[in-house]
């Protein structure tokens, strides 16, 4: 039995081509690509959209079904799943607008499911390819709709000429493409030989996070492209170059903190960021003061941000503008769920975080290190996303697979034997050699 956290060998094979071009279109479905724009266009559920989940929906619970020895090695990922889809639930029964909040806790529990099934069916290398496959899709697809449909593929209005490719705002495309890097870059990383599409791959994502001229996904992509090859070159380069590489990086980053927490006005301004963060300060100020109303029990799971919503109401007469989200994701959950919710994510992921370290030297080599490059971007998207805890997101979906790859045994599929044949297990080699050739052939020599 392998311990939590270790992949089965490079020989694994891969899931076959046609569940691998179904998990693809799971994965595209839960980035919002084409469909929200399309049918949901001013980003407001409806009844057309959530007919479009049910297919989703049944090619999950199809893909599930196909693997269920498989899904059971994950169970410590499920019990953590279990406590917060039942968290969630029982806001119901508080929340402000209780039909909501179970229409997306069971959204929520099925991507989520979703999740599990990925970290569990594609080991290895073989996650990190296919979502590298699916950023590829959507790179090339964004790029048809810039300049084929430039009214869906380019900003109208609000950010006037910044592209959005398939999505309903350049935020999106922006995250979506730096996920999509950062498994490009773990597949050149790998010891897959296989290296000209995840090039391509990169240098379209790449082009893309440029030309939403969002500093957020930049950050992202550089993070977790950064942590990639940093961990790649301290393998190459041995363990003088791994010490003084740690050693900078750890420099640099004690440097970093202290120049921020002295004076943020100034970093925010070299990222070219306005020290209200874009108004972002000014929500999360009016938000904690909502929070202070309902701090253990929250407003209810994504119930706080409806159309109808007399709370949210106030926050956007507070502060001129339409909010659609906290976006910060920890003070979203406090607002959802209370202090008690936010706890328990936050040792779901720091569970994430510690398994992950853990892993770098064994599975997380043979990945290309694709689980700490996007960890460290998902945990810098919580700060400026809601993307915790979420009913249909790839964040939280890529943040599950993780955690449930480093929690799911693995059987081992070979079992060495001690010895060759059990005659000679305990036999050793003759001390003292025979004098004569007549001996060395005939007379048995006597095990000591």
């Amino acid at each position: 039995m392998r311990l939590p956290g270790e992949s089965p060998d490079l020989t694994d094979p891969a899931p076959p081509l046609w569940e691998q071009a179904a998990a693809i279109v799971v994965i595209m479905m839960l980035t919002q690509a084409f469909i929200g724009p399309v049918f949901a266009p001013t980003q407001v559920e409806t009844p057309i959209l959530r007919l479009v989940w049910l297919p989703v929906y049944a090619v999950i619970a199809g893909l599930i079904a196909l693997r269920p020895a498989v899904l059971v090695r994950a169970w410590p990922a499920w019990l953590i799943l279990a406590v917060l889809v039942l968290q969630a639930f029982a806001s119901k029964w508080w929340s402000i607008d209780p039909g909501v909040t179970q229409r997306r806790v069971i959204g929520m529990a099925i991507s989520s499911a979703f999740a599990i099934y990925l970290g569990v069916a594609f080991t290895g290398r073989h996650l990190p390819r296919m979502l590298m496959l699916a950023s590829l899709i959507m790179g090339l697809g964004s790029l048809v709709m810039v300049f084929a449909n430039p009214t869906i593929g380019v900003h109208q209005i609000e950010n006037a000429g910044l592209w959005r490719g398939l999505w309903y705002e350049k935020n999106q495309m922006g995250l979506v493409m730096s996920a999509g890097a950062v498994a490009a870059a773990a597949c050149l990383a790998s010891a897959d030989q296989r290296r000209l599409l995840p090039a391509i791959t990169l240098a379209i994502t790449t082009l893309l996070v440029l030309a939403t001229q969002s500093k957020t996904s930049l950050l992202c992509l550089m993070l977790g492209v950064g942590a990639v090859g940093g961990l790649w070159a301290m393998k190459r380069g041995g363990a003088a170059f791994s010490i003084v590489a740690v050693w900078f990086g750890v420099v640099l980053t004690a440097s970093g903190a202290y120049v921020f927490i002295t004076d943020p006005a100034m970093v925010l301004q070299a990222l070219g960021k306005d020290p209200s963060l874009t108004g972002r300060t000014d929500i999360w100020a009016a938000l904690m003061r909502e929070v202070s109303e309902r701090p253990w029990t929250g407003f209810g799971y994504q119930a706080f941000w409806g159309k109808d919503s007399v709370p949210a109401a106030f926050i956007r007469a507070e502060t001129q503008w339409p909010v659609p989200s906290a976006h910060n994701g920890w003070i979203d959950l406090l607002i959802q769920l209370g202090w008690p919710g936010a706890i328990t994510v936050g040792i779901t992921v720091a569970i994430a975080t510690v398994v992950t370290v853990f892993r770098i030297p064994g599975s997380g080599a043979r990945e290309g290190y694709w689980a700490v490059g996007y960890l460290l971007v998902f945990l810098l998207l919580s700060l400026s996303e809601s993307v915790l805890l979420s009913h249909a997101n790839l964040p939280w979906t890529l943040l599950l697979a993780i955690l449930a790859r480093a929690l799911a045994f693995e059987p081992d599929r070979v079992r060495a034997p001690l010895a060759t044949a059990r005659s000679r297990a305990y036999q050793t080699a003759p001390r003292i050699a025979a004098h004569s050739a007549h001996a060395r052939v005939h007379r048995p020599v006597p095990v000591r």
